[in-house]
């Protein structure tokens, strides 16, 4: 956790963008957050621009969505610099304007998801949660960054 999803129109973004924009995501999420980078995880989805509408017409293909599932217990204060940090990564990344990035954020409780094979922690607890696992996982996850 977190799952961030990322729709951009069909062809929109080559392999080097969706590697730079991944990272941009990580690196945002790991600045507000202070969980490691071996939570978060990009998915990228490609839309056909004649699939998906905005106002009743085909979006532009400049428009950026990213939908963030984010463990539950971040402060409004942490979300607000998350949401500042994740609009400013996409358009570093791509070159697009503001108004072309649309962002939301949506709390999960911790309790209710596995990763790594482990339920996982409560915000502010990853370092505990992280010393608490088997040593093979935690070496893999120290690997991962």
């Amino acid at each position: 956790m977190p799952t961030y999803t990322v729709r951009t129109t069909t062809g929109r973004l080559n392999g080097d963008a969706r590697a730079t924009l991944a990272r941009a995501i990580t690196t945002a999420h790991t600045a507000a957050t202070g969980a490691q980078g071996f939570f978060a995880q990009v998915v990228f989805e490609e839309v056909d621009a004649d699939r998906h509408f905005v106002g009743g017409a085909p979006i532009a293909d400049e428009l950026v969505f990213v939908h963030g599932q984010i463990r539950a217990g971040r402060t409004p204060e942490q979300k607000a610099a998350l949401l500042d940090a994740l609009g400013g990564a996409v358009r570093e990344a791509l070159g697009v304007p503001r108004r072309a990035v649309w962002v939301y954020l949506v709390d999960l409780p911790p309790a209710n998801m596995v990763e790594y094979g482990y339920v996982l922690p409560a915000a502010g607890d990853e370092a505990a949660w992280l010393a608490s696992l088997d040593d093979d996982t935690r070496d893999h996850l120290n690997a991962l960054g």
